[in-house]
């Protein structure tokens, strides 16, 4: 009987192995709307869920996930891409079993072909966009790029401007879209239903919503005991859409190989397109 669990088992992990890695890049609209706990929270909700999360940890400071989860990993992946190390010696690892590596976009190596390293895993990218708006090179070869938002004019606005920056720069007709810190699920749909009608109107682009995840003081309160929410407080409001979330992000569509391509922010007449957000007629 033993046995043949055990080649269960190894046929499993073979399938797995073979599998095509899901790479989602998480993208902070501005500055402080939550991006980083978004990321850290989904990929602890997809271990939870069985799935072989890696983080790519594109952030750097107190407020990264590295730093929240106080890992100190042997490596970078800059020593993975280059060979230098592997995977499982660069990374470090949170006590929810997700896998974490420092990717700074300082660290100009990549790979032609990311889903090929990491075959068989989920893998989230803490990314962070340059002074243009646009992702870095590992992270623009992400099958899907989530921006996160609030709900507040400001925000709602500089996510305007962000999905038009990632349009421009790297010829995306497809992103997703998820509400951070709402105060009810009917306020988040209304936003995230008008920003992709104007995504739609004005850019051709279409904005997926991703959900929302609701207004949670215990979402601070698992920061400070260096845990995510998902960990510290299961049964929290946040908690649980963290894992709704996840376990849809695993039903999203495959999509065909992304055509990397970069689009200069002048367009068709020598025009700077404007960043301010249209008014619907």
């Amino acid at each position: 009987m033993g046995k043949v669990v055990s080649d269960q088992a190894d046929g499993l992990r073979r399938l797995m192995a073979q599998s095509p890695a899901r790479l989602v890049a998480v993208v902070g609209s501005s500055a402080g709307v939550g991006a980083t706990s978004v990321a850290l929270n989904l990929a602890a909700a997809l271990a939870h869920l069985g799935k072989d999360v890696l983080l790519l940890d594109e952030q750097s400071g107190a407020q990264s996930s590295s730093a929240i989860w106080k890992i100190t990993a042997a490596g970078t992946w800059s020593d993975v891409v280059t060979q230098r190390m592997r995977l499982e010696e660069a990374a470090g690892f949170a006590a929810c079993g997700v896998q974490v590596l420092a990717a700074e976009p300082a660290m100009s190596e990549t790979s032609e072909n990311v889903h090929a390293m990491f075959q068989g895993r989920v893998v989230l990218i803490d990314a962070a966009l340059d002074s243009e708006g646009a992702l870095s090179p590992l992270a623009s070869q992400a099958d899907e790029i989530l921006v996160v938002l609030q709900p507040q004019v400001a925000s709602i606005t500089a996510a305007y401007v962000c999905v038009k920056r990632l349009h421009y720069a790297h010829g995306r007709q497809q992103l997703r879209t998820l509400i951070n810190f709402a105060a009810s699920a009917a306020e988040a749909q209304r936003v995230l239903t008008n920003l992709s009608n104007t995504g739609n109107r004005y850019l051709a682009l279409a904005l997926s919503p991703a959900g929302c995840v609701m207004a949670d003081p215990r979402l601070p309160r698992a920061q400070q005991l260096n845990l995510s929410v998902v960990e510290a407080f299961q049964a929290s409001p946040s908690a649980i859409d963290f894992r709704r979330i996840a376990a849809e992000l695993l039903q999203w569509p495959w999509r065909a190989p992304v055509e990397r391509m970069t689009v200069s922010t002048q367009v068709a007449g020598g025009k700077r397109q404007s960043n301010r957000l249209p008014e619907p007629g």
